[in-house]
């Protein structure tokens, strides 16, 4: 143990936070280690932008693919265009677009989350996502969009399947498929549905219990009743209304007062 630890020790350096209540220690190591660990995030930040260079080179498929779409369907076979290689071909380009959206996420949410804020405030393009962007929310948007890439494969599965089993059966792709591995495709894709339900329920709850919490640690403490004898108004809000204390029925100078029980005592509201 170091000097400043036993320093730290002999003193009670332990002490809340003003903040969230939180107990740290109060030491030049502990702060000074807290800080190294802390700015190690950063080396994250070349992951991302690792992944910028991914989607520059996806951008660079996309414009291929859509080239060959172009020279081999339109421009040298324009008389005998296949609906179904078109349709195949667009649905690889749409491919391409989910996987580039899902690396948008994962950069802008990612770097949001584990590295450093975006100040991106009042831009006109900012995502309505990215203002309240954490975890849970990230993890969902992820699930969600691996879905979507699996939809797409599983859909270009289902047209290149053709007479599956048949003894002459050909995709339009010239692959040969099984009903083993289509069905396997969709079990996989089953399997992502499941998961991304899972997650979003995990996420719900989560919001919905630290939204109790939060409510029952600011709940106002139950009005204690008047002793008999003293009577007391309450006002239109519910509030408390105190009087003086009267003979009969009757109230005198009553004035509604709203407020809270903390420690035994009475706190008026604002």
């Amino acid at each position: 143990m170091s000097q400043d630890d036993r320093n730290a020790a002999q003193t009670s350096a332990a002490k809340p936070s003003e903040t969230d209540g939180r107990v740290y220690r109060d030491s030049t190591t502990a702060r000074a280690l807290g800080l190294f660990i802390f700015a190690s995030r950063w080396l994250q930040a070349p992951l991302y932008f690792g992944l910028i260079v991914a989607q520059i080179i996806y951008v660079i498929v996309f414009m291929v693919d859509l080239w060959h779409i172009v020279e081999d369907n339109v421009l040298h076979n324009w008389a005998n265009i296949d609906e179904t290689q078109i349709m195949l071909a667009v649905l690889g380009l749409i491919d391409v677009v989910m996987i580039a959206n899902l690396l948008i996420m994962v950069i802008i949410g990612g770097y949001e989350t584990f590295v450093s804020k975006i100040r991106v405030n009042g831009h006109p393009d900012e995502p309505e996502w990215l203002s309240h962007v954490n975890t849970n929310l990230l993890k969902v948007k992820l699930a969600v969009s691996i879905i979507s890439i699996s939809s797409i494969h599983l859909l270009r599965t289902f047209i290149e399947v053709g007479d599956i089993g048949a003894p002459d059966q050909e995709s339009d792709t010239g692959e040969t498929y099984t009903e083993a591995g289509v069905l396997w495709q969709v079990v996989i894709h089953l399997s992502f549905v499941v998961s991304a339900i899972a997650l979003a329920l995990i996420d719900r709850w989560s919001h919905h219990f630290a939204v109790k919490r939060k409510a029952d640690a600011v709940a106002p403490a139950p009005v204690s009743p008047a002793p008999a004898g003293i009577p007391v108004g309450v006002g239109a809000g519910g509030g408390v209304a105190s009087g003086d204390a009267v003979t009969g029925a009757s109230l005198v100078s009553a004035t509604p007062v709203t407020g809270y029980i903390v420690d035994g005592r009475f706190i008026p509201s604002a």
